[in-house]
């Protein structure tokens, strides 16, 4: 029997890329944005920076190299949290919708941290109508699948429970009827972990499932 995968989204759930989108603005501009609302769910909300257009967006825009993507803080519990799924029998994959050239960076920021994540699966951007996820998960046929993105959730296989990890409040697009078709909902990623741990569903999955 093959272990059961749970699939995981990086940015805001595995990695703070609020927190890296601050200090990229740095390293474009030479000083480190104030924080401006800390319940901002967007870094451009939460961090006092202004609109950038031409050439400063397109400096901006180059700090968002290899070196970006593989240098991202963790998420505080976060490291915990997968450490807590690994050791109770899951295989967690990282599915991220981020440009396919950054896909080894990503993990090798993952494993810089000391995640038990072993394979990143870059989705790349698509339309706004579209989940650039839906057909990567159903090639990985996780489990489950924790996000912070509600639209990310949407057009998955009925198999895969879908999870949702609120982030900040302000501004979020984790609103509206959408939230109703959603299987749970946690604060963070350690949330979760320890609801799925202690549910009976999990229990039933680690055991029968063969995969």
């Amino acid at each position: 029997m093959t272990k059961p995968i749970i699939a995981l989204d990086a940015d805001n759930v595995l990695l703070d890329y609020s927190t890296a989108y601050a200090m990229a603005w740095e390293r474009a501009f030479g000083w480190h944005p104030v924080e401006r609302d800390p319940t901002a769910y967007w870094p451009s909300d939460r961090w006092d920076v202004t609109w950038l257009s031409g050439e400063p967006m397109k400096r901006f825009r180059a700090c968002f190299d290899v070196k970006f993507w593989s240098t991202i803080p963790a998420v505080e519990g976060a490291l915990e949290g997968c450490k807590e799924l690994h050791d109770a029998g899951f295989a967690l994959v990282c599915v991220s919708a981020l440009e396919f050239e950054y896909e080894a960076a990503r993990l090798d920021n993952l494993r810089a941290h000391g995640f038990p994540i072993e394979r990143v699966v870059a989705t790349g951007f698509a339309a706004s109508t579209v989940n650039p996820k839906a057909s990567a998960l159903a090639e990985v046929d996780p489990i489950a699948f924790v996000d912070d993105y509600l639209p990310y959730l949407r057009g998955l296989k009925p198999s895969i429970h879908t999870a949702l990890v609120l982030g900040r409040p302000t501004g979020s697009p984790n609103v509206g009827g959408g939230l109703a078709t959603v299987g749970s909902q946690h604060v963070d990623l350690r949330a979760f972990s320890r609801w799925w741990l202690h549910s009976g569903d999990a229990d039933l999955h680690r055991i029968t499932r063969n995969r």
